[in-house]
């Protein structure tokens, strides 16, 4: 696995961080790790615009910041810069687009201090043709020897399992040495709602049970491509829900995100909005379909 780890930088402390968390991954991958500023006019964080003989030094001095604090955890790995002129979402989308991944702070510059995720990392996740980790600045475990680094968690919909985001957990599971965890979160059919009132305990048990053997037979396939993995199958009601609850201590959350030709905004679902937003480790969106 050789494929270009790219980042994503601007200056700020969470895109430096998430450069480190980059960094580690293109060790295990034995891959070499790009770092890419992207913006329409690289300013110096004085003005608003940069006259063109300014812009690669106010690039360059980003992108030399970001090299610096990476080189110094790994001054073995290979790490190479570029500077693109473009709006950030298009400009990180369309660098990162023959790479492995793409790694993003939650936060860059301009953000609001409230948020837990930035319009960019939102954008770019629901957008890019690669996998994209978006890592929160207090969730940046999973570096080599991190005191957080443990299970892989990957979100899967049993009655619709993709090979390619189960594909990419059980790899990413490989690489660490560490557990798969395979949270199936289900719910309860439209009819109990409808009926109202309590539903019997003896009929639940029986949907979990189905439910359970989905998720079964949908990670029989991967089981079989990595058989070196350890899985933990757990099922719980509701998906969103289960799976930042499993996020906890975990060195990877990985969902999936469909393609889709859709004009406006992030193509994000639900499971997917629900992890960046809240789960406390670095979360990985694999588009399929």
């Amino acid at each position: 696995m050789t494929s270009t780890v790219v980042a994503g930088v601007d200056g700020s402390a969470a895109s430096t961080v998430a450069a480190r968390w980059a960094a580690g991954e293109a060790l295990r991958r034995g891959a070499p790790l790009r770092l890419v500023h992207a913006w329409p006019w690289l300013t110096d964080g004085v003005s608003s615009f940069a006259e063109p003989d300014d812009l690669p030094a106010a690039a360059q001095r980003t992108l030399a910041e970001a090299a610096d604090a990476v080189r110094a955890d790994h001054p073995d790995l290979a790490v190479h810069t570029d500077a693109v002129l473009d709006a950030p979402v298009d400009g990180l989308v369309a660098a990162a687009a023959d790479a492995g991944l793409l790694v993003l702070g939650s936060r860059g510059h301009g953000g609001f201090a409230g948020l837990l995720l930035g319009s960019v990392s939102m954008a770019v996740a629901g957008r890019s043709e690669v996998p994209v980790v978006v890592v929160r600045e207090a969730g940046a475990a999973g570096s080599p020897g991190s005191p957080g680094a443990g299970e892989v968690v990957v979100g899967v919909d049993a009655h619709a399992p993709e090979e390619e985001v189960l594909d990419f957990a059980f790899r990413a599971a490989a690489l660490r040495g560490a557990r798969l965890r395979a949270v199936h979160g289900w719910d309860l059919p439209p009819l109990f709602g409808y009926a109202g009132g309590a539903v019997p305990a003896g009929e639940v048990a029986q949907l979990e049970d189905l439910e359970a053997k989905l998720l079964s037979l949908a990670l029989a396939g991967p089981r079989e491509r990595h058989p070196e993995v350890a899985v933990v199958e757990d099922v719980r009601l509701g998906a969103a829900r289960g799976l930042v609850e499993s996020s906890a201590g975990a060195a990877l959350v990985v969902v999936g995100r469909r393609r889709r030709p859709v004009e406006f905004g992030p193509r994000l679902g639900r499971v997917a909005h629900a992890a960046l937003h809240h789960a406390e480790a670095p979360v990985a969106v694999v588009p399929h379909g």
